[in-house]
């Protein structure tokens, strides 16, 4: 939308072709990029190609050589309002007016929360908001802008919409990009989500990600906490630190939905087209990571990307699947006690105590089967240190192991269910020959996990029982690094 708005804008006529269940979507896009009347027309998702263009190739035609009527050319963007203040009157008026739902047409057809995730929040008082802003120095005006220079990055993650990250420009929220936020505005959010103040930081420092969400795919968001503040703030990083439970995490993590929701106008079915959606973000998923636990010489997140471990940082991710263990955490024990069960013949190894290495089995077990691209993997402390016996004596060694084992034939992978985009449909240059990729032997090896090795990434954590947690994808953004310390 913003290409064909700069189009439109330069006097050279567009049609975007879109799906009707996206209509909402589309025009709040056309009316946020100052073109609210561009012409439209509907494709099918279920006719076959040739049958489908049949429909609507002449309803193009005619909208890109039909002169444009007054109203559409009118112009104007609409500007979310920045009130202060939502509501006034009694705490159970306030709990009823930010309970309150409104009726999402279809592809939804039901009643959502304006301004909450569906579950009760605690209503966002002068006082509460106030005693929450102790917990950072910045001004509650002040808004929410990079703390630090970073690279290129795309700001809608789904459709490449490009900018330039320069310290101290206004981050912009998603999914309705055109909206900024200030430090009070996220302290009202994570007040509803349930935050303490010492939470503050963090919250702010995930706020600067500008809590994206999801297009048309399934995407989870979701973040883990690096650095001394996890301790700080009493974060769970042993046995369930992904499940319900603990006061720092929960509320952390819902905080980020809610910003989606109030500050970036993520509405399902409306701009947030997540066809099914994701568990992980049902009340928002944040976790930490055990640094106790790292084996020597394997970093933590902080120092993996460029911070010191007295650091905090934040490391903001979505990832479309997820996977928990492909095996039994007993079959787990059998293998690297006595080369017994069914990895163990697996791996060739019966009979054989371990460490032995279970990556192996991941791979040919389809860790890229189910989707290709890179992947966050969370171990217990137990498995990170047996890949530290076997000779990974840093994370970067584990992710060189998993990309490289991850190539495959060209003919295999051109049969994948994702790869026309990275391929700009097969029309693109393939980055490691130069070359045009329909020019390719089907025999060329092509990495089905990712771009770089620098994609992966292993979170060590959780309990004593054997088991792993296998997240599709890890970045959000080229750069999703956020200081917490910043925001103190």
């Amino acid at each position: 939308m913003p290409y064909l708005a700069y189009l439109e804008k330069s006097g050279i006529p567009t049609v975007l072709i879109d799906l009707a269940d996206q209509v909402n979507m589309v025009e709040e896009w056309a009316l946020a990029q100052g073109v609210p009347k561009i012409r439209y027309v509907h494709a099918s998702r279920t006719l076959p190609g040739p049958e489908d263009v049949d429909n609507w190739i002449e309803p193009v035609f005619e909208a890109l050589t039909q002169p444009l009527t007054e109203e559409e050319k009118g112009s104007g963007k609409w500007e979310p309002p920045q009130n202060r203040v939502l509501f006034e009157g009694t705490l159970d008026e306030g709990q009823t007016f930010y309970q309150q739902t409104k009726w999402i047409p279809s592809p939804v057809n039901a009643p959502l929360c304006v301004y909450t995730d569906g579950l009760p929040i605690i209503v966002p008082t002068e006082e509460r908001v106030r005693e929450m802003l102790t917990g950072t120095s910045h001004k509650p005006d002040e808004l929410i802008t990079y703390q630090s220079d970073g690279q290129s990055q795309r700001v809608e993650r789904h459709i490449g919409i490009g900018e330039i990250r320069e310290k101290g420009a206004a981050v912009p929220f998603q999914p309705s990009i055109w909206r900024r936020a200030t430090v009070e505005q996220v302290a009202i959010n994570a007040v509803m989500a349930g935050c303490k103040s010492e939470h503050l930081p963090v919250v702010l420092a995930i706020a600067e990600s500008g809590c994206g969400t999801s297009t048309t795919g399934n995407a989870s968001q979701w973040v883990c906490i690096s650095g001394p503040i996890a301790k700080e703030i009493g974060m769970n990083s042993g046995c369930g630190m992904l499940n319900p439970g603990s006061p720092a995490s929960m509320p952390i993590g819902r905080a980020y939905q809610l910003m989606a929701i109030n500050l970036g106008g993520a509405v399902p079915g409306v701009t947030r087209m997540g066809s099914i959606g994701n568990p992980f973000n049902t009340g928002g998923t944040c976790f930490t990571e055990n640094v106790d636990a790292l084996p020597p010489g394997w970093k933590g997140v902080n120092e993996e990307n460029g911070f010191s471990n007295e650091e905090s940082v934040v490391m903001v991710m979505q990832g479309s699947d997820m996977l928990t263990t492909p095996h039994a955490p007993g079959v787990y024990r059998s293998l690297q006690k006595s080369g017994h069960g069914g990895i163990a013949r697996n791996l060739d190894v019966k009979g054989v105590s371990g460490p032995h290495n279970f990556l192996e089995f991941y791979a040919r077990a389809g860790l890229w089967a189910w989707r290709e691209g890179s992947k966050t993997l969370i171990l217990i402390p137990e498995m990170a240190q047996h890949l530290y016996e076997i000779g990974f004596k840093s994370k970067e060694e584990v992710y060189e192991w998993l990309w490289k084992r991850s190539f495959e034939p060209l003919g295999d992978y051109r049969l994948r269910g994702t790869n026309d985009f990275p391929t700009n449909g097969w029309m693109g240059i393939e980055r490691t020959s130069g070359k045009h990729w329909k020019e390719l032997n089907d025999d060329y090896m092509v990495s089905a996990g990712g771009d770089s090795p620098s994609d992966y990434c292993i979170i060590v954590g959780g309990g004593e029982e054997e088991c792993s947690m296998i997240l599709m994808g890890r970045r959000f953004g080229s750069n999703p690094i956020y200081s917490i310390d910043a925001w103190r």
